[in-house]
């Protein structure tokens, strides 16, 4: 594959892939019939080049964007009904989330709550709330600039209570972007722990997918291909970016958010809280749980651990070769291996496990997941590696 050329194809949704491609969004809505999109992104990317960048691209093609950057780094209700306003009072006909998941996530839910009167959090998927997505969703564009959750592609966002911190997940087919513009170069000049974390996100949805218990062979091998391109490019794409390595990696989170439709594990519902009760960063509580989730689950799907050490040609083939692979990855990235070195105290354990086990992306984990063993994997990650 030639990384410097541009693509597109269709799976799940229409994808536009390559340096440069970001360009030719304003044509794209333009073509749509489209004229005033909200495009939604943090406050800390709204400040940079790259936005002003894509902003006046929109305005070159003569729409008239407008900009909503009120979210948190873990986003909350608030955000989403605050957009939900801006993008009535401004009179906007479409919708672009532009960012990472963050971003997408709150930019998603904008689209979902938009024309739907119901509270948000009925359309949560636990409860069955696709059931009321009924109404009209306005055309929705997503332009990742992290290589990380892979929110580009999904069907669901994610978002937490403002006063208990509980994340809900809100699910629709409908949620789907009607296009993705995934552009690699909007990631070159990320700092290097960003890359990082994401990174190791994207990972973590890939070898989810892959443990996940059910048969979906399509998903299976989406995952196998997304950890190869993730154990070929992550280093690289952090340490000394190039446009290849940083291609690699935005494919690898593309494959990753598409292959866990399958479903996830232990390791996000460990992950989920760190987020919203202590605001860490998902791909870096994904980063520091990922070791302590594989081996509470690695008695239960052996074959599988051997199978990926074997895929990604480890030289330990063995099923803990796997195990030692993400260590030592996490230590060539610069990034901790224990929740001490986050803040994280003993007498927090029993809160985080109670919301844990809440979360909904252990029931797809190959391995039954109690309160219980929640405590112990939060007890095994606090100090982390001797």
């Amino acid at each position: 594959m030639n990384w410097n050329e541009h693509y597109n194809y269709h799976f799940p949704t229409e994808i536009f892939f390559g340096p440069g491609i970001v360009e030719k969004l304003g044509e794209h809505l333009k073509n749509q019939g489209l004229k005033n999109p909200l495009l939604v992104t943090d406050e800390g990317l709204s400040k940079l080049p790259l936005f002003s960048k894509i902003f006046k691209t929109l305005e070159k093609e003569g729409l008239k964007p407008v900009g909503h950057h009120e979210i948190h780094k873990n986003p909350i209700k608030s955000d989403v009904l605050s957009g939900v306003k801006n993008y009535h009072d401004q009179k906007c006909d479409s919708i672009i989330g532009l960012g990472g998941g963050a971003s997408m996530d709150v930019a998603r839910a904008i689209a979902l709550k938009a024309y739907h009167e119901r509270d948000l959090f009925d359309f949560e998927d636990s409860i069955g709330g696709d059931k009321h997505v009924t109404e009209n969703i306005p055309y929705f564009v997503t332009i990742p600039t992290t290589s990380g959750t892979g929110s580009e592609v999904g069907r669901s966002t994610v978002i937490s209570d403002n006063e208990t911190k509980e994340k809900k997940i809100l699910f629709s087919p409908r949620l789907m972007a009607k296009a993705v513009f995934a552009d690699p170069e909007l990631t070159l000049d990320l700092p290097f722990h960003v890359t990082a974390a994401t990174g190791m996100d994207a990972l973590t949805h890939n070898i989810e997918a892959f443990l996940a218990k059910g048969f979906n062979p399509l998903c299976d091998g989406l995952a196998l291909e997304g950890i190869k391109l993730i154990k070929e490019s992550l280093e690289e794409a952090t340490h000394r970016p190039s446009l290849e390595a940083q291609s690699k990696m935005m494919m690898a989170a593309l494959i990753g958010a598409t292959a866990f439709q399958k479903g996830l594990g232990v390791v996000h519902s460990t992950a989920h809280p760190l987020s919203t009760v202590f605001d860490l960063h998902h791909g870096l509580a994904n980063a520091i749980m990922l070791k302590y989730g594989l081996e509470f689950n690695l008695n239960s799907c052996k074959e599988k651990f051997e199978f990926l050490s074997k895929h990604i040609q480890l030289e330990d083939s063995s099923s803990g070769g796997f195990i030692n692979f993400i260590s030592e990855l996490n230590q060539k990235l610069g990034l901790p291996h224990s929740l001490s070195s986050q803040g994280i105290k003993e007498n927090d354990i029993e809160k985080l496990a109670a919301l844990a086990h809440k979360d909904v992306c252990h029931q797809s984990n190959p391995k039954t997941v109690t309160e219980f063993d929640f405590r112990i994997i939060y007890k095994n990650a606090l100090h982390g590696e001797k």
